[in-house]
């Protein structure tokens, strides 16, 4: 019993602690799918590109409505799928991979978004768009991530399929339906960024990707059937938020970032003890080789 409030009386006691445990879990459900099929593809670090690609357009929204929500989200978004469409079309019209022209844009967006803010803003400005604001979430934001993550499950279900060949087998779908490929990647691309336009506003643009990619990472090491991984990964991604939000509580530590180590904690045991993990595949390969040498 005094276990169960010690999980509890924190999101009992105060509302900021409840609303900001609400956003991380829309944020979770959403983002979480999200990481999957980028891991499927081998894109795990656009994920982390595109986090830093929408910081110009935050910073553009920022310069002319402040705090805005509106105008932050609309600006992040338009600069995060500008970023995307001019690394997909110099990787078409050249010999460099998606990767890297991902790398070159991110990198040059990064530094014009600080540039941007350091013009008007303080450093407290510059900290709150980079690391986000959790605790001071408000409901204005809880709808706005709700909205967002609504939007990404029906768009996921509606193009499960197609995004499932897309990841294992784009050769079949470019056989069968020319151009359709490239509509689907689109498609996935931006809602993406969709969904780290809405994770800036709680874990910053820095930070807003830790609960898109770790979750999905720790449940490839859990299963090998995407269903299971999807599920998997959701709910890593909600224990990571309530964990992540009652050790900032009781330790006094910064709330963003105390959900992104607890998913890292629970990344590093999945690697240690899944059944899919590095270690068991060790533990397999050295069995085999014994085997081997006793035959």
């Amino acid at each position: 019993m005094i276990m169960l409030h010690f999980f509890i009386d924190p999101f009992n006691a105060y509302g900021f602690m409840r609303r900001a445990l609400a956003a991380c879990f829309a944020l979770s459900l959403s983002t979480a799918p999200l990481g999957v099929f980028l891991l499927l593809r081998r894109m795990s670090l656009v994920g982390d590109a595109l986090s830093h690609a929408i910081l110009p357009g935050v910073a553009i929204g920022y310069l002319i409505s402040g705090m805005s929500l509106m105008a932050m989200g609309i600006g992040g978004f338009a600069a995060g799928l500008l970023v995307a469409l001019l690394s997909g079309w110099v990787s078409s019209m050249t010999q460099l991979k998606e990767d890297a022209t991902f790398a070159g844009f991110y990198l040059g967006s990064l530094a014009l978004g600080v540039t941007l803010v350091s013009l008007r803003g303080s450093s407290v400005d510059l900290l709150h768009l980079l690391f986000g604001s959790i605790l001071a979430v408000d409901i204005n934001a809880i709808k706005f991530v709700g909205l967002i993550a609504g939007f990404t499950f029906l768009c996921l279900a509606l193009l499960y399929r197609a995004l499932v060949i897309e990841a294992f087998d784009v050769a079949f779908l470019r056989v069968n339906r020319q151009g359709y490929p490239r509509v689907i990647h689109g498609i996935f691309l931006a809602l993406v960024v969709l969904n780290l336009v809405a994770g800036f506003q709680i874990l910053g643009t820095l930070m807003s990707v830790g609960l898109m990619m770790l979750p999905a990472v720790a449940a490839r090491c859990w299963s090998g059937h995407l269903p299971v991984i999807l599920l998997i990964a959701a709910a890593i991604g909600l224990l990571s938020s309530w964990v992540g939000l009652m050790w900032s509580f009781y330790a006094s530590l910064p709330a963003g970032p105390a959900i992104v180590l607890s998913a890292s904690v629970i990344f590093f045991l999945s690697v240690l003890l899944g059944p899919r993990g590095g270690c068991a595949l060790m533990l397999r390969r050295r069995r085999v080789l014994i085997n081997e040498e006793k035959e």
